[in-house]
This record gives C-alpha cells, sequence and structure tokens, in this order.
C-alpha cells in the first residue's frame, strides 16, 4: 500500500507542480549563468499567445481548463474509497461567507509581508522583475486574468496542500515533515522567480499547511490565493506604469 501510494503521489505531482518545480529549478540556473544579474533579468506571467484576439483567447482558455486537469485526478483518487473528496479536504461549499472571510484574512497577512519581501528581494538582486499580466487589451482580459488566477489557486490548493497533506497523512509522516514537505513543494515550483519568492512562498505554505492541519479545509486557502492573484494579475494590468516602477515591477 505504501509504494502504491508513493508511485500515485509522483505520479501526480509529475504531472502538475513537481513538473513545474523541476522546470523551476532549471529556470533558476539558466538565469544564474546567463550573465546578468537576477535583479536585471524579467521572468513574465500570463502572456499572449496570439496577436489575433480570438485566437489569443481560445488559447488562453485551453491552457486554463487543461492545467485543471491534474485538480480533477487528484480529486478522483481521493474519492477511490468511496467518500467525497471535495468534503474530505474541505473543498465544498458548506460555509462560504466563513470561508471567504478567513481566505480574505490570510490573503491580507500573506499579501503585505510577501510585497515587502518581493521588493527587498529586488533591492538585494536576488529576485528577478515580475512581469504579472502581459496579455494584449481585449474586453476579455481582465474576465482571463481573474480565471487564471482561480486556477493557479485550485492547482496549487488542492494538489499541494489537500491532496499531497492526505495522502502523505496515510503513509504515516508526522504532522512537521507534512507541513515540510508541502511549503517546500510550493516554493520550489516558484523558484524561477529567485531567491525571493521562493522563501515567501514557503512560508505560505507553513502557514497555509498548518490551517489545514487544524481545519481541515481547503477552500479558504482557494479563496486567499485567489484573491492574491487577482490583484496582482489585475493589479498589474490596471496600475499606472510608475506606481509599478516604484515597487520594482515596472
Amino acid at each position: 500500500m505504501r509504494r502504491r501510494l508513493t508511485a500515485e503521489i509522483w505520479i501526480v505531482l509529475g504531472l502538475s507542480l513537481g513538473k513545474s518545480a523541476v522546470y523551476a529549478v532549471v529556470s533558476l540556473l539558466a538565469a544564474l549563468t546567463a550573465g546578468p544579474a537576477l535583479a536585471d533579468q524579467t521572468t513574465t506571467l500570463n502572456a499572449s499567445r496570439s496577436p489575433r484576439p480570438w485566437l489569443d483567447l481560445t488559447y488562453q482558455l485551453l491552457s486554463i481548463g487543461f492545467a485543471l486537469v491534474p485538480v480533477a485526478l487528484a480529486l478522483y483518487l481521493l474519492s477511490a474509497n468511496g467518500r467525497s473528496a471535495v468534503r474530505r479536504i474541505g473543498l465544498d461549499a458548506a460555509r462560504p461567507l466563513r470561508d471567504l472571510g478567513v481566505g480574505l484574512g490570510l490573503a491580507a497577512v500573506i499579501g503585505i509581508p510577501g510585497l515587502g519581501l518581493y521588493v527587498a528581494g529586488r533591492a538585494l538582486g536576488i529576485t528577478v522583475e515580475v512581469q504579472a499580466a502581459a496579455l494584449n487589451a481585449a474586453w476579455w482580459t481582465v474576465p482571463v486574468l481573474i480565471l487564471s488566477a482561480l486556477q493557479n489557486a485550485l492547482l496549487e490548493e488542492v494538489v499541494a496542500v489537500g491532496y499531497l497533506m492526505e495522502r502523505l497523512r496515510e503513509m504515516r509522516w508526522s504532522t512537521p515533515l507534512v507541513v515540510a514537505a508541502s511549503a517546500l513543494l510550493r516554493g520550489s515550483y516558484h523558484l524561477y522567480q529567485g531567491w525571493g519568492p521562493f522563501v515567501g512562498n514557503v512560508v505560505m505554505g507553513v502557514v497555509f499547511s498548518l490551517y489545514y492541519v487544524r481545519r481541515r479545509r481547503v477552500m479558504p486557502l482557494v479563496a486567499a490565493h485567489t484573491a492574491l492573484d487577482v490583484v496582482a494579475f489585475v493589479g498589474y494590468a490596471m496600475l499606472p506604469e510608475e506606481w509599478l516602477e516604484a515597487i520594482g515591477v515596472g
């Protein structure tokens, strides 16, 4: 049973966040050996995929949809014993207002220090410039950015927290090891942004994992993560360039 669960975890991560972590490590190595300092390099999120608006929208929606397949796989595997996976990990809508309130509170706790850590990382030269949104302007730009934020939240919180922590608990890992594994995984697939975001996301992972240990609900974490990414993505697209430059993201 233990060997089967181990293989299952590697397969799920290999199709999702584990794959992203490997690419992030390679990207960081490439950045460190490219010549320019990390502070002089840029990484772009949510980039346009075609100059034709309808085709760009199609690509964006396909990317979001296929990125959610590992979420479906993780939920399917967790429900193999007949128990509802969404109830098992607290992804249901049993208490929407409370989950939203907790999520917004967590977003504030994580987001404000996280922005400070990013600015500090840029000043220290250990973090690349992150362009959070580079979509061509269209009527669908903001809705797609919001969908992208929700997709990121579902993928990361369901797989890195709900699924991974449940499976590691079944394998009788201790709580500190489970929390550390989830947090380090979260930090690892952000390494392409530099050391600052790695540390920030590990801290975020510890906070979110400890919340899950106590409450066994990922819905507030999904709400928090969505809020953080919406502010980052839509804010980047909407804020004046001089404001972005002032915090090191312009």
